[in-house]
């Protein structure tokens, strides 16, 4: 055999590190593909909108542009939804809420302080 090695074989587990991420080749808990980025900040302003591509005719209501990241955007969807008394979820950083609460949510993300419009 000669020293190339065979494109088709990768490090899949280690004893020392444990699951080997398949794209960035780290472990699993030091994975860079899996990082999110930070939050942009864009323009400061919070939209909410309304879509039902996708949905079969089914509305959402969509929150974007929120300057939070992680466990504090999960925190502000968990609200919005109590107050729509809705179910919904968080994707990509952008806040959907089932069926249309654009009035409340209008209402309730100027409460917060953030700068929104429609």
């Amino acid at each position: 055999m000669s020293g190339k090695r065979d494109n088709s074989s990768r490090l899949v587990y280690s004893t020392e590190k444990g699951d080997i991420c398949k794209k960035c080749q780290e472990p699993k808990n030091d994975c860079r593909c899996r990082k999110r980025p930070l939050a942009s900040v864009g323009d400061g302003i919070v939209r909410v909108g309304r879509e039902t591509k996708g949905r079969k005719g089914k509305g959402v209501s969509l929150v974007t542009g929120v300057p939070l990241e992680g466990e504090a955007l999960l925190q502000l969807a968990r609200r919005l939804k109590t107050i729509c008394g809705s179910g919904g979820t968080v994707k990509n950083g952008i806040i959907e809420i089932q069926g249309d609460h654009r009035d409340r949510l209008l209402e309730a993300l100027g409460k917060e302080g953030f700068v929104v419009r429609e």
